[in-house]
């Protein structure tokens, strides 16, 4: 079983970058997934959760209005658009998945991937 992030990289300030959680090896397809980050020196943060069935998605105040989380079930894959990107959104980016939506929503999930490092800077 694997949870693997991608999609990060350097982008400039007010730039945009699509990050992707790939899911496999997982013989159910009913999960809720999260996406956290964590900056050099500072606690991890709950950026975005997204339930099973698409119909609850959480955002942290820091990123509404420019973070979408999505998910395509037919490819066992979530995504984390950004959007007007800011130096504080520097940060190793994790997603998790669990059954249990308070797992995700708590950062206890069982499930973590390998992280993705997002850099925003001139």
């Amino acid at each position: 079983v694997q949870l693997q992030a991608s999609g990060g990289g350097l982008v400039q300030p007010g730039g945009s970058l699509r990050l992707s959680c790939a899911a496999s090896g997982f013989t159910s397809d009913y999960y809720n997934i999260g996406w956290f980050r964590q900056a050099p020196g500072k606690a991890r943060e709950r950026v975005s959760c997204i339930s099973s069935d698409d119909g609850t998605r959480y955002y942290a105040e820091s990123v509404k209005g420019r973070f979408t989380i999505s998910r395509d079930n037919a490819k066992n894959t979530a995504y984390l658009d950004m959007n007007s990107l800011k130096p504080e959104d520097t940060a190793i980016y994790y997603c998790t998945k669990d059954s249990d939506w308070g797992k995700v929503v708590a950062g206890k999930a069982d499930y973590w991937g390998q992280g993705t490092q997002v850099t925003v800077s001139s």
